[in-house]
């Protein structure tokens, strides 16, 4: 930042763990984060209703925000995005989002944090797991969580604190399309083929489960 006074205002919004939905970050910058600062407070609540928190999950969370600031605004690895997955107050992984370092679309904080706490374990499954993520999870990561069979996820900003940044929510919604009107172009072929290996795969004994 190149002011006092910037500084000043992302310390605010970042200490508040409400942030100003995830593609336009790259375009916007840390500038746009700041300027959106000024209205933090008044910024729209989660659509849903949340269970309140306890002060182990604050412990935990301030680490995720840490994450999050140097994700997006210090080391710039990606949008300002982290995760820290804890189980039996063991902290299993701690990440930032790595979309930009690593040139993968799916590097998001949740996703791998997931990975690197699934690989520590040396297991796909992390039930009994809390995740603390600075931002409510878009579909991919929530997806992946759900794999992973976490127990509870806990999050800071909500889609709606970033949806200028990032379009979390429109993937939701055009998932919830008719093929013919998603964004993405669809088609299927060889349907039956498919199928074919599926029943194989049923029939196996010792078939992958997770």
């Amino acid at each position: 930042m190149s002011s006092s006074n910037d500084e000043t205002s992302l310390d605010k919004l970042f200490s508040s763990a409400r942030v100003v939905h995830r593609r336009h970050f790259l375009a916007v910058g840390a500038g746009g984060i700041v300027a959106a600062a000024g209205s933090a407070e008044a910024l729209a609540k989660p659509a849903y209703p949340v269970p309140a928190g306890n002060e182990e999950d604050r412990k935990y969370m301030a680490q995720a925000i840490d994450l999050m600031r140097k994700a997006g605004v210090t080391e710039r690895t990606g949008g300002a995005f982290g995760a820290i997955i804890v189980r039996n107050g063991e902290v299993l992984s701690a990440t930032g989002n790595s979309v930009l370092r690593d040139n993968d679309p799916s590097a998001h904080a949740e996703v791998n944090a997931i990975r690197a706490a699934c690989k520590k374990i040396g297991a796909p499954n992390l039930k009994g797991a809390t995740m603390y993520t600075s931002c409510e999870c878009c579909p991919m990561c929530y997806s992946t969580a759900y794999w992973a069979r976490l127990d509870r996820i806990v999050f800071a900003a909500a889609w709606s604190d970033y949806a200028d940044l990032f379009d979390d929510s429109n993937i939701n919604a055009d998932m919830k399309q008719p093929y013919a009107k998603r964004k993405i172009k669809m088609a299927q072929v060889m349907q039956p083929e498919a199928e074919k290996v599926w029943q194989e795969f049923r029939k196996l004994p010792d078939r992958a489960k997770y």
